[in-house]
């Protein structure tokens, strides 16, 4: 049984639900980390979301092809290297600056494409990065950026994300079943989390009523729904759309912030949130222009 095809918008619809859904995951993450290692939370978290997983989609799984196993252990062992990195960082940096620079995956996305298909990026799209990226910044950096080792991890988060958004983008169009293969990258995941904590920390359930529903968050809203359908998502639109799309994280983020936490949102983030939604729209503008080409 193979997943129905979604038209461009019911992906992009579906691709920002997702990235908004993995909006909380640095707030959860932050306070896990407090108790328990990188990996060990990396490994709990898709563990009990791959579980979840088998009995609601056992079918799906047990039709799967050598194309779902391989492309779902490629975007796997991406998204652990992103993950492993970002929460690395989330030790040594704020929070809005790791936002921040994991979101330069923005700008990232259009250039690598650009490099692997030998050909020129296109203006409307670099502008739409820059504009979105413009907004990011003003949503998350709040002056100080933290030490040099947290910042660095935090770049190459955004690096490895871009990859994951690329790899994502050419498997998910290569005929295979999105569905099969976002869950078994759930597994990889966890899997190779499970087997880094052995070998370099000393695995550990977490303590505490606050630690286990924050790990359920990531694990059902995060990981369950946000890593499985990303590869659904992106089966119907461009790598160059699901790398804007990012900068729907800080801005949902944000907007959570205010409604759950009673935050206040500064005149500089609110032009922020604005740039992103500006950014977004110029870029869709194009795609329409494009399609009925």
């Amino acid at each position: 049984m193979r997943t129905t095809k979604l038209t461009r918008r019911q992906s992009e619809i579906l691709l920002a639900a997702v990235i908004s859904a993995r909006a909380t995951s640095m707030l959860f993450s932050k306070i896990v980390l407090a108790g328990m290692d990188v990996f060990n939370l990396m490994a709990l978290r898709s563990l009990i979301a791959f579980a979840l997983l088998i009995p609601l989609f056992h079918r799906q799984l047990r039709a799967s092809r050598a194309q779902e196993l391989r492309a779902g252990i490629i975007m796997g062992a991406l998204f652990f290297l992103t993950m492993a990195t970002e929460l690395a960082s989330l030790r040594y940096a704020p929070t809005s600056a790791v936002a921040f620079l994991q979101n330069t995956a923005i700008v990232i996305v259009p250039f690598l494409q650009a490099v692997l298909t030998r050909r020129k990026p296109e203006r409307k799209a670099i502008t739409a990065s820059l504009i979105c990226l413009a907004g990011v910044a003003l949503l998350t950096l709040a002056g100080s950026t933290g030490p040099a080792v947290g910042i660095i991890l935090a770049l190459a988060s955004a690096f490895f994300y871009a990859f994951t958004i690329i790899a994502t983008d050419r498997l998910s169009h290569s005929g295979i079943d999105s569905l099969s293969a976002g869950i078994l990258q759930v597994g990889a995941v966890g899997i190779l989390s499970l087997a880094a904590s052995f070998l370099f920390e000393s695995p550990h359930l977490p303590q505490g009523t606050a630690s286990w529903a924050c790990i359920l968050v990531l694990a059902i809203v995060c990981s369950g729904f946000g890593f499985t359908l990303q590869p659904v998502a992106q089966s119907g639109t461009s790598a160059e759309a699901a790398g804007l799309l990012c900068a729907l994280n800080p801005l949902v983020a944000s907007v959570l912030g205010v409604v759950f936490l009673h935050e206040q949102m500064s005149a500089k983030a609110i032009l922020g949130g604005a740039l992103v939604l500006a950014g977004i729209l110029l870029y869709s503008k194009k795609e329409k222009g494009a399609a009925k080409e």
